[in-house]
């Protein structure tokens, strides 16, 4: 730096360093006989004449460079990962905190009785005790009052299948510890819990908040089979054709979107169900392939419906299982996170799901929850459902993991002062 300038300041005060020594060259030549003969008087006076020549050329090093404009290739302009909106909140690792979890699912009314793993007769509380840590930055505290005040008269609405039902549970349950009266909250239909009702709303009356789930675990239409169609085809999957509730999702501030779990081959076609487009049937179509079609005819629809000045899309990435054993059907719960994801980080599903959203005209944030979960093998319910004798390494225990993911949602939404 220190030779930059060098070169930098003297090169351009070479032609007044001229000048000066031109000058003073005149003085000597003028007033040799002067400075000699004269009275000391005069020494003194061309001493100060010098004096201030010298001055005002050093002035000119010191002072003329801060008006110049930096050079590129000799300065670098350092950058700094200090904002939260540019935080990368799912590169990071899981840390014990004695201080969660954030709410009791046995006081909550709207936790299903299937992921509350503590009453159903789950002893370790260890699984609740971990916290993410981002790797360059800090997912702020929650704070129910403050979310409730920010969130006041707003319509938020989660899409898809029964993880995406676990994320809203979890929200409602986190929120519902800022409300002093809990009647106050409540399903607009009366309705209970279910795994198979399409639709549950809840109001939070004292915030003119509501939270609702629809459940559409293809995000396309399902749909019969065609006529002479195979005897194997038992039903079809429409992707070109978005599932049928899609207006009911337009009117909402913050809309969340999963799916991914129910695009397996025991779920599809060892069940008879194959993929349509355009009528027309395609029985040797790839489950990846029919999946990115069945994205694109969602982004589709999102480009053209949904008012990016309003809301705000978010679609949450696959969520890792811990299924093991021959075929995948052994469930073994540990009791601490595993040191290793032993590729589990990764996942086709969301994959093709980052490969969509980057070409959408309507910004979506990715919620890549993939590589988080990946290392949560002690967070399943297990056998700890309503059903023990059906073991399950797909969904979470709440309160647990699914309340990172909302943390992590709230925490973009306030990054961006939503």
């Amino acid at each position: 730096m220190v030779d930059s300038f060098n070169h930098w300041s003297f090169g351009h005060l070479r032609p007044f360093v001229k000048k000066v020594l031109s000058f003073g060259k005149g003085v000597i030549k003028g007033h040799c006989k002067f400075w000699i003969f004269q009275s000391f008087n005069g020494v003194i006076a061309v001493g100060s004449l010098l004096s201030f020549l010298l001055a005002m050329a050093y002035a000119y090093v010191i002072l003329i460079p801060r008006f110049q404009p930096v050079m590129n290739n000799r300065y670098e302009t350092p950058h700094f990962n200090s904002s939260v909106s540019e935080c990368n909140y799912f590169e990071g690792s899981w840390i014990q905190d004695e201080s969660y979890p954030l709410y009791d699912a046995s006081q909550c009314p709207f936790a299903e009785r299937g992921f509350n793993c503590l009453a159903n007769g789950r002893r370790d509380r260890g699984y609740t005790k971990w916290r993410w840590k981002p790797k360059n930055c800090e997912i702020p505290r929650f704070n129910a009052r403050e979310i409730l005040e920010k969130m006041r008269g707003k319509r938020i609405v989660f899409v898809g299948d029964s993880l995406s039902r676990t994320q809203w549970e979890s929200l409602i349950c986190m929120l519902m510890t800022g409300v002093e009266d809990k009647r106050s909250v409540y399903e607009i239909n009366g309705n209970k819990i279910t795994k198979q009702i399409r639709f549950l709303g809840v109001r939070f009356s004292s915030f003119d908040l509501r939270i609702d789930f629809y459940r559409s675990i293809f995000l396309v239409q399902p749909g019969p089979a065609p006529r002479r169609a195979p005897k194997r085809v038992k039903s079809t999957l429409k992707i070109d054709k978005l599932d049928d509730i899609r207006n009911e999702w337009i009117d909402s501030d913050i809309l969340l979107f999963n799916s991914g779990h129910w695009w397996t081959p025991s779920k599809l076609f060892e069940m008879g169900c194959y993929f349509l487009v355009g009528g027309s049937l395609k029985l040797g179509m790839p489950i990846t392939a029919a999946f990115e079609r069945a994205l694109l005819t969602w982004a589709s629809w999102l480009n053209t419906t949904i008012n990016a000045n309003r809301t705000s899309v978010f679609f949450r990435t696959f969520e890792s299982s811990h299924w093991s054993g021959r075929n995948h059907l052994s469930c073994k719960v540990t009791h601490q996170p595993s040191s290793g994801t032993e590729g589990r980080n990764r996942s086709p599903i969301s994959d093709i799901i980052i490969k969509v959203v980057k070409a959408m005209a309507v910004p979506v944030t990715v919620l890549h929850v993939t590589p988080m979960g990946a290392f949560r093998s002690d967070a399943h319910v297990g056998t700890w459902s309503d059903n023990p004798s059906v073991p399950d390494c797909s969904h979470w225990c709440l309160p647990g993991v699914p309340d990172t993911w909302n943390e992590i949602l709230l925490s973009n939404l306030l990054s961006k002062n939503y």
